[in-house]
């Protein structure tokens, strides 16, 4: 693709439009795959309840060298196709399922997310009138009522879809579709950093549109317990200060926000206050208190990661 990338992008797009329609295109749905088994079984189920005709999309596993190794994980996943995929990460999981895809459509789904028996219609569909998009991911607790405080957090903030592609401007690929000719212009998913952001940036900065489409839905299960959530906040520091490394003035970028996170739940109360994600005293009480330490993990850990790994 040379010359002008918004002009590129939306000539791709007219001619892609022009030759396909979400009547006729074929989807592969990709999936990374580590040491999750259960969570995998129960999201190939969901994807076998789906309304959309299933001559017309395949579902391929990129196996992350779970310690069960792949042999356990084809067994599972009768009649899936899953390759291996040696480099660690689930960008690199997710390329390596991509070289064997099929679709003229790439639906991206984590293992761990469970689609809405409409997901793959309603993506497709939603894709005819963009180059690439994001869903909507709704976050779910075991007990409504009595909630971790991990849980009683990301039930409030986890997933923010819509905000991350109408404000920030890219997508999370645990619910993403993009055409394949958009996807090989812009090439695989790096490892070793916030592969969603990077992809998307990069899919925008060749002048590529991305959309929210708030009816493509998966659940995702909150994560219960504060170490998951810590794990969490500890690969994002290290994704984002990489990723921040390659900028202008990146790094200083990346300690300056440290700062705005960890005032931001003054920002952000007013929203567990309003929220139906939570309901009650407790349940709302416990969201605020994962707000601040969750917050200031972060923080805590952009600076350790500044000082002691660069």
């Amino acid at each position: 693709m040379t010359g002008d990338p918004t002009v590129a992008g939306g000539q791709a797009f007219a001619l892609r439009a022009a030759r396909k329609s979400h009547e006729s295109v074929f989807v592969s749905v990709i999936i990374p795959h580590f040491d999750d088994i259960d969570s995998l079984q129960r999201c190939l189920s969901c994807l076998r309840r789906q309304t959309f005709l299933a001559e017309r999309f395949e579902v391929i596993i990129g196996e992350n060298n779970s310690p069960c190794g792949i042999d356990v994980v084809r067994a599972l996943a009768a009649g899936v196709t899953v390759v291996a995929a040696p480099i660690q990460g689930a960008g690199p999981a997710r390329n390596a399922a991509i070289r064997t895809a099929r679709g003229d459509i790439y639906a991206f789904i984590d293992s761990d997310c469970f689609a809405e028996p409409e997901w793959l219609e309603n993506g497709v569909k939603a894709l005819a009138e963009t180059d690439f998009l994001g869903g909507r991911v709704i976050t779910t607790v075991r007990d409504p009522s009595r909630p971790s405080i991990s849980e009683a957090y990301e039930a409030v903030f986890a997933f923010d879809f819509e905000k991350y592609i109408t404000k920030d401007g890219f997508t999370g690929t645990g619910n993403m579709f993009a055409w394949r000719d958009v996807f090989e212009a812009v090439g695989e998913f790096r490892a070793g950093v916030s592969e969603d952001v990077d992809w998307s940036r990069r899919a925008t900065h060749l002048g590529y549109r991305l959309s929210y489409a708030p009816t493509v839905i998966v659940l995702h299960r909150a994560r219960e317990t504060w170490s998951q959530l810590m794990q969490k906040y500890r690969r994002f520091a290290r994704e984002s200060y990489f990723l921040a490394r390659e900028r202008r003035y990146g790094v200083i970028k990346f300690l300056l926000w440290s700062f705005v996170i960890l005032v931001s739940p003054v920002y952000y109360f007013p929203r567990i206050v309003h929220s139906t994600a939570v309901v009650g005293f407790r349940p709302k009480l416990l969201s605020f208190a994962g707000l601040v330490g969750a917050k200031a993990y972060r923080c805590e850990e952009m600076w350790r990661f500044f000082l002691f790994r660069h």
